[in-house]
């Protein structure tokens, strides 16, 4: 896939930043709960890859639809997953998130190496839940679905 795709016809395209995760992966919700934290304004919105939505996305882009290799990002209906979704992210988020930045030059399949080897041992490092996360009812106007 190629990064900043245009997204085709979809209901997430009305948002202007939807960040797409793993809904039972304890580190995408700590990643979750920084963004949530780090956003006070409420520009980021999210949805988990389990959801129908996502999953059309992922079949449409041919992404694993169960055994997710990578998170989406979807930026005023372009899409973008692995590490250029997260430095994307975090460019977003001001200073000092937004230095991160600079790390945009190195060769793209060199940081999704190092994003896959994170990727990889995401559940080891910080479990894996039973269901997916629920947002409380501060946050629920933030997750799409």
């Amino acid at each position: 896939m190629r990064q900043g795709s245009p997204l085709p016809q979809h209901p997430w395209n009305k948002h202007r930043r939807v960040i797409v995760f793993d809904g039972v992966c304890n580190f995408c919700h700590a990643f979750v709960n920084f963004v949530l934290k780090q956003d006070p304004h409420g520009d980021f919105k999210f949805g988990t890859l389990q959801s129908s939505p996502a999953q059309e996305i992922l079949k449409h882009y041919q992404l694993p639809v169960s055994a997710y290799e990578t998170f989406l990002f979807i930026e005023e209906g372009m899409l973008f997953t692995k590490s250029t979704a997260a430095l994307r992210i975090l460019k977003q988020l001001g200073i000092p998130w937004s230095i991160f930045w600079v790390f945009v030059v190195i060769p793209r399949p060199i940081r999704d190496l190092i994003y896959d080897c994170v990727a990889r041992h995401r559940y080891q490092w910080m479990g894996k839940s039973k269901t997916c996360r629920v947002p409380s009812k501060e946050e629920s106007g933030r997750f799409v679905s």
